[in-house]
């Protein structure tokens, strides 16, 4: 037994974890570390002294996938460098989407899990930690001096190269324009004399079927104030640019009662704010009817399946109302709705519910009726400018946050200019770009009149440029009113200045406000209700509130994204 063994025998396995991607992902990450800690594993935030690592993944766009690979290979070198015997762990989307090809493109990962292994983590952590043991006594010498970072990065480089030349349907990992249009399996490379090629573990099921509940063991990873609570998994859309449901499998809600017992355990270890989380949040319940169909995208479908409902069904409706019913001082956060599927009782209801914040996030997409339907977004032109007029005259004062897709294939100058004036028009309270994605498996990846990345990039900022005068607009009108706001931290004028951006999603969300210079000294960083975690503006607030509790504050001035405040006397 060598001398490791032995130490990991005196003491609890040491796991160290790297989430990344969406909100729907941290709470993926929660339940593995609550699962491990029930075992008896012990959580380091030091990635070097873990004798486990494990990066979950995000595969969701480019950028996302990009990240999500530069970090495996960084945990990868750290612990060539640092502590050779860890094991390292791959789980999330990444190995969900590339189950077949990650074991041959990262042969150094000691185990691949999938979206389902969540609760049964420590299990794949005591598997791939022998299987990294059994490396090393395996390798040579040689391997152990030359490190496994150079391979994975030749492998990589070799695809771009690949990529970038003769071949227009190589598969790239590293996340360019042209990723995940391959139709043939990559191979490693011819192992060096003495280098292993066991393969890595596969834990990783061809369709999901999980979805927590209260027991499901969770450790909370967000601040003390706020948690995401899921409320269901997968998506049954057949949008023709995304891959989420080839990922996350068919949608499928949580009972209403689990919800709200975690609802009510959150609120006693002090949590001021629920935000409830899914692929499509106003699909809720509908999979829990007796025999239901999931061909229900459209409006008409889903409002009649949604009428025909008996009157004690489960619905979003009923779930806001007996969590708004719950005693306390909280706010209820509604995010990732679909347009196709609001009705005009769920309006009625966020309007009827003081705790639910009047804040609204529904990703549109596009406006131009070519555009949505070769995105397949079962929603008109028509349909949505009449939507948002009933939202905002059954929901006063409500936010509404939205993102649209630029360089869509087929979009034309004509298209992007019918955006581009909806934008102006519609005036989104908080609004985000993102260019397209070209994604492998996606009937949109198939499609002709691909748009350039140069034309991409320029439709994009030439919309953000758009929602600016928009936002400082926006940002204008709070000045001199009075709101409740969340408060969250306490920062400097150093930190304002690098921006806080915590995440890909929120970089290409909101652009770098350019006037946080105006910011001296040390302010209190709160959120107000039309405010997201991690993305949405910020309330800078000058003054002594207390941290995680709500508070009364008076808008005195704004940036171009975010609102500069003072506390109000007695709040």
């Amino acid at each position: 037994m060598t001398k490791k063994e032995t130490n990991l025998l005196a003491r609890p396995t040491r796991v160290g974890l790297i989430s990344l991607g969406c909100a729907k992902n941290l709470v993926d990450a929660e339940i593995m570390l609550g699962s491990l800690m029930k075992e008896g594993v012990e959580i380091t935030n030091d990635a070097a002294s873990a004798d486990v690592v494990i990066v979950n993944t995000c595969s969701f766009i480019d950028s996302a996938q990009e990240e999500s690979v530069d970090a495996i290979l960084e945990s990868d070198e750290l612990r060539q460098a640092r502590n050779r015997g860890q094991g390292l762990i791959v789980s999330g989307c990444l190995p969900q989407r590339f189950r077949d090809e990650l074991p041959t493109l990262l042969p150094e990962v000691d185990a691949f899990m999938g979206i389902d292994q969540v609760a049964q983590v420590g299990d794949v952590v005591k598997r791939a930690l022998q299987h990294r043991a059994e490396r090393m006594a395996s390798e040579s010498p040689k391997a152990k001096v030359q490190g496994l970072k150079s391979h994975a990065v030749a492998r990589f480089a070799e695809l771009e190269k690949r990529s970038n030349s003769t071949h227009d349907h190589e598969e790239n990992l590293r996340g360019t324009t042209k990723f995940g249009k391959t139709k043939t399996v990559v191979t490693a490379p011819a192992p060096d004399a003495g280098r292993q090629t066991s393969s890595p573990i596969l834990d990783v099921n061809q369709r999901p079927t999980f979805i927590p509940d209260f027991a499901t063991p969770r450790f909370r990873l967000t601040p003390r104030h706020f948690a995401y609570v899921k409320i269901a998994e997968g998506c049954n859309h057949p949008c023709s640019f995304c891959i989420i449901p080839r990922m996350r499998g068919s949608h499928r809600s949580r009972t209403q009662t689990d919800i709200v017992q975690e609802a009510r355990q959150l609120r006693a270890d002090g949590v001021k704010e629920l935000n409830l989380i899914s692929q499509d949040s106003t699909y809720y319940g509908l999979d829990l009817r007796a025999g239901h169909s999931r061909a229900i995208s459209s409006p008409e479908k889903f409002n009649a399946a949604a009428k025909s409902l008996p009157t004690d069904a489960t619905t979003l409706c009923t779930l806001l109302r007996e969590l708004n019913a719950l005693p306390g001082d909280f706010w209820i956060r509604l995010l990732y709705t679909h347009p196709a599927h609001w009705t005009d009782e769920l309006i009625q209801t966020i309007a009827a519910c003081p705790k639910v914040v009047r804040y609204v996030d529904m990703p549109l997409q596009h406006i131009h009726a070519n555009m949505l339907e070769r995105m397949r977004r079962e929603t008109s032109q028509q349909y949505i400018v009449d939507l948002i007029r009933k939202i905002r005259a059954g929901v006063p004062g409500i936010a509404l946050r939205t993102t649209f897709i630029v360089g869509f294939p087929g979009e034309t100058d004509a298209y992007f200019k019918t955006l581009l004036e909806f934008i102006r028009e519609t005036r989104f309270e908080r609004l985000g770009i993102f260019t397209y994605s070209h994604e492998e498996g996606t009937r949109a990846a198939k499609m002709e009149q691909q748009v350039s990345d140069k034309v991409k990039q320029r439709r994009r900022e030439q919309a953000m440029a758009a929602q600016h005068e928009v936002a400082q607009a926006v940002s204008e009108s709070f000045v001199g009113r009075t709101l409740k706001v969340l408060v969250e931290k306490e920062v400097n004028a150093k930190e304002l200045q690098a921006a806080n951006i915590s995440s890909w999603e929120h970089g290409l969300i909101r652009e770098h406000d350019a006037h946080t210079s105006q910011l001296r000294g040390r302010y209190l960083v709160a959120r107000g209700e039309a405010d997201a975690p991690d993305i949405d503006g910020r309330v800078y607030v000058r003054g002594n509130l207390p941290l995680g509790e709500f508070s009364r504050v008076k808008i005195v001035g704004h940036t171009d994204y975010d609102l500069i405040a003072e506390s109000v006397s007695g709040s």
